[in-house]
């Protein structure tokens, strides 16, 4: 059985913290990887892994309930400064019960989006696609493997609909769903994905010349913009499902780690639906239209 302090240095080589971005938090939260060199402080053990996308109390509980040692998300707990886990609070209760049952945290972000592979190649994988390139390359990177986003084709030409819903049936499924903005009968061979909140890639993608961008998060605004500057078609799926695949990416790296260490590790990824919406209720007023001037009503 391997020591936590072992398995998160095999974490924080598939995606060092050094590659996130400055806002963010990522690494260990909570939980005891010893102090090195000091045999009285060996710190915990690990035999059962979980990984999800959020670090919510439903998670929290369920990694007890697995057994888990250590709980993998890709959301940090904390992202702002905070000056006390009381039990009372959300978050402090989630610190509280992995604590308090031997529960390690540790985080996964952008520098787990960055990386080779990362999110995006994992939703890529998920949809289909054959990943060409980052859709915003890493400049550190000689290789040109990592970075944002990633620029994909498809196996075959289809519509910008057919792609749409294809993502919909393809990727975990949520109350929002899956939404379009462009001409569902657009041509579309190639396309630009970017797991979690995209729009602010929108440049990008108009300039890598994709037919389409699916992403999440969409904003009323960028999104109308964007339909204005192109004829980029934008796909819109739920946050939780974009990064979902991730999970079983990085579960299956952590798997192949475990096999050449000889650890034996149980490696989980967690089916729980973490997204925050939880119900969807369709139009069913008949659409607005606007009546030029002096036109009867």
């Amino acid at each position: 059985m391997p020591r936590l302090s072992e398995v998160l240095a095999e974490l924080n080589a598939l995606w060092p913290p050094s590659r996130a971005e400055e806002w963010d938090a990522v690494g260990t939260v909570c939980g005891d990887p010893g102090l090195p060199g000091d045999p009285a402080r060996p710190g915990a053990s690990v035999d059962r892994v979980l990984f999800a996308v959020d670090p919510v109390q439903e998670i929290a509980e369920e990694a007890v309930a697995l057994g888990a040692q250590l709980l993998v998300t890709h959301h940090p707990l904390y992202l702002r400064g905070m000056h006390g886990v009381a039990a009372d609070t959300f978050k402090g209760r989630v610190v509280h019960t992995l604590i308090e049952n031997g529960v390690a945290l540790h985080v996964a972000h952008t520098n787990a989006d960055s990386a080779d592979p990362g999110v995006s190649d994992a939703l890529a994988g998920a949809l289909g696609l054959r990943v060409l390139r980052p859709l915003v390359p890493d400049p550190t990177d000689p290789e040109g493997r990592r970075g944002l986003g990633r620029v994909c084709e498809l196996d075959a030409p289809t519509t910008l609909g057919h792609f749409a819903a294809r993502a919909a049936h393809r990727l975990p499924a949520t109350a929002q769903g899956v939404r379009l903005a462009g001409d569902q009968d657009a041509a579309v061979r190639t396309v630009a994905v970017s797991g979690g909140s995209g729009d602010g890639l929108f440049a990008a993608a108009r300039a890598a010349g994709v037919d389409a961008f699916l992403t999440a998060d969409l904003r009323h605004h960028p999104a109308s913009e964007a339909t204005q500057h192109s004829p980029l078609g934008l796909v819109d799926a739920a946050h939780w499902a974009t990064e979902w695949p991730w999970c079983e990416q990085a579960a299956a790296q952590l798997d192949e780690i475990s096999d050449r260490n000889g650890w034996d590790l149980r490696v989980h990824v967690s089916k729980a639906v973490t997204d925050p919406w939880s119900s969807h209720f369709a139009s069913s007023t008949p659409a607005l239209t606007t009546n030029p001037p002096g036109a009867p009503n």
